[in-house]
């Protein structure tokens, strides 16, 4: 009774998930037994013990314990989306051609909309609210009683979109992609580079088309057009299109099947032909890696000295190292740059391509291995936390800083890269990053109560001193490098020699 207050559910819940974030699963659920014999009331409770027995792969009992928290809590969105992950691993398939009722549609997309403007702090700030609600009436004129729920979840990801806000969204695609038949499936892999859209593999269709053409319409509808509509529905952070293209790329075999309304049928017409070419359907689908597997860094986190002995390549494609994994992330940086000191480096060059955040300690962190001077990290910021000045390290890196970015970083990235560039602290390579100063993270997690879709909304503000940049961009690199079409089937990585040539 002197260490924990029994009475309190919130001290047996944290030491619950001491145990599980110790990976001490079974005490983990130990106490997580205790505490809804304890508090048998409470939703919070069994949510806790249904994580514990979902880590330990008892999918029965964690099952059983997210439906009596849903019971307690019917707003519990968390446990519903584990409720549906445990039931269907795999997604609940059927629901691409599942039929809903208009009004209850209807009534889906205005709380879908309520929800995201009222929860959200700033749902005006890129769209105003008058052309907000215009396109949510306008998708409610488009639903009828014959509406898929596959057609219902496009119009609600433009919605979604419209917020431009990185933290709030439906996730990515992979929802819309796990359900879609295979018959549906857009049968080419292709890139969107500088507005032009080129095959990167054929698939089933090697004998009709080569590697490297370039499309310039399907089934008749222009690229562009295809491309301005299928970016209305991809959620990003701010106006940021390098985001959008990424995202793009990734999923376009999903993505432009929706776009085109799922026609059995594909027509592409190519470069330098007169008549489309009417393309062979695939029986299976699974998208290549992100990382390729010839590249040199396969982790997350990699520290590579060149060649040349005087560089070295510090790549780190995520910053989410939360609570004890955040250990993981301090040795590697400590042990990088203790290298980096011991090697003579003179040139760094910092890889942060696909980096989709994390906590802002792990953007704190190497800074303070590579600022000249304290640093201020929020000017305004959620619970008043980390503004005071933080001190380099006096182990700080002296030499030149290189840092290569893209798209796809998000949330604390963009945090850590606009004090990169507001202290002028390294040359930016690359494309415009997916992210800037300011974001709206702390997302929540909601299902709309009738089609059972999931979605996130931000709701805490972030924004970093370096507040001169604007707000509707990402931040910008001082050299615009992105790959192009031959040098991605070569598996060349165009904006990394271009840095390495530029340090020469």
């Amino acid at each position: 009774p002197n260490d924990y207050n029994f009475t309190n559910e919130g001290e047996l819940n944290n030491l619950g998930y001491k145990y599980l974030n110790n990976k001490e699963v079974k005490s983990a659920i130990e106490i997580f037994k205790l505490l809804v014999s304890e508090f048998p009331n409470s939703a919070n409770a069994y949510d806790s013990l249904g994580e514990a027995y979902h880590a330990d792969d008892n999918l029965d009992k964690s099952l059983k314990n997210y439906q009596k928290s849903l019971k307690l809590n019917p707003d519990n969105a968390n446990a519903a989306k584990w409720i549906d992950i445990i039931k269907y691993p795999t997604m609940d398939t059927t629901k691409f051609y599942k039929v809903y009722p208009k009004q209850e549609y209807i009534d889906d997309i205005q709380t879908l909309a309520t929800t995201l403007t009222t929860r959200n702090p700033h749902p005006y700030k890129y769209m105003s609210k008058a052309d907000f609600w215009k396109v949510v009436e306008e998708k409610k004129c488009l639903l009828h009683d014959k509406t898929t729920f596959s057609e219902f979840i496009w119009h609600c990801s433009e919605i979604v979109a419209n917020l431009n806000c990185g933290h709030t969204g439906l996730g990515y695609f992979n929802q819309q992609s796990a359900m879609l038949p295979i018959e549906f499936r857009f049968p080419l892999e292709v890139k969107l580079i500088e507005d032009k859209l080129y095959v990167s593999d054929p698939l089933s269709n090697k004998d009709k088309i080569a590697n490297g053409e370039e499309i310039i319409a399907i089934n008749g509808k222009s690229i562009n057009e295809l491309k301005n509509d299928i970016y209305k529905h991809i959620k990003s952070q701010a106006k940021v299109k390098s985001f959008k293209r990424l995202l793009f790329n990734g999923y376009s075999t999903a993505y432009i099947p929706y776009s085109l309304g799922f026609p059995k049928l594909y027509k592409v017409l190519l470069r330098g032909k007169s008549k489309p070419i009417i393309l062979k359907g695939i029986e299976t689908y699974k998208p290549k890696p992100r990382i390729h597997p010839e590249n040199p860094c396969q982790d997350i986190l990699c520290l590579d000295i060149t060649s040349k002995k005087n560089t070295a390549v510090m790549t780190i494609r995520s910053f989410a190292y939360y609570g004890n994994r955040f250990s993981t992330y301090k040795k590697f940086i400590d042990e990088s740059f203790l290298k980096i000191q011991s090697n003579g480096i003179k040139n760094l060059i910092l890889d942060v391509r696909m980096n989709g955040g994390g906590p802002s300690d792990a953007g704190i962190y190497l800074l303070r291995y590579l600022a000249k001077e304290p640093f201020k990290y929020f000017k305004s910021a959620a619970f008043n936390e980390k503004r005071e000045p933080f001190k380099p390290f006096k182990e700080q890196f002296k030499g030149k800083v290189f840092c290569v970015i893209d798209g796809d970083g998000g949330s604390t990235t963009g945090h850590f890269m606009s004090l990169i560039k507001h202290l002028n602290l390294a040359t930016l390579v690359g494309e415009e990053l997916g992210s800037n100063q300011f974001c709206t993270g702390g997302q929540i997690s909601f299902r709309l109560p009738n089609t059972e879709i999931f979605y996130a909304v931000g709701r805490y503000t972030y924004i970093t001193t370096a507040d001169s940049f604007s707000d509707e961009r990402g931040i910008m690199p001082d050299h615009h490098v992105v790959q192009n079409i031959t040098d991605y089937l070569q598996n060349v990585d165009t904006v990394m020699e271009y840095t390495k040539a530029l340090i020469d």
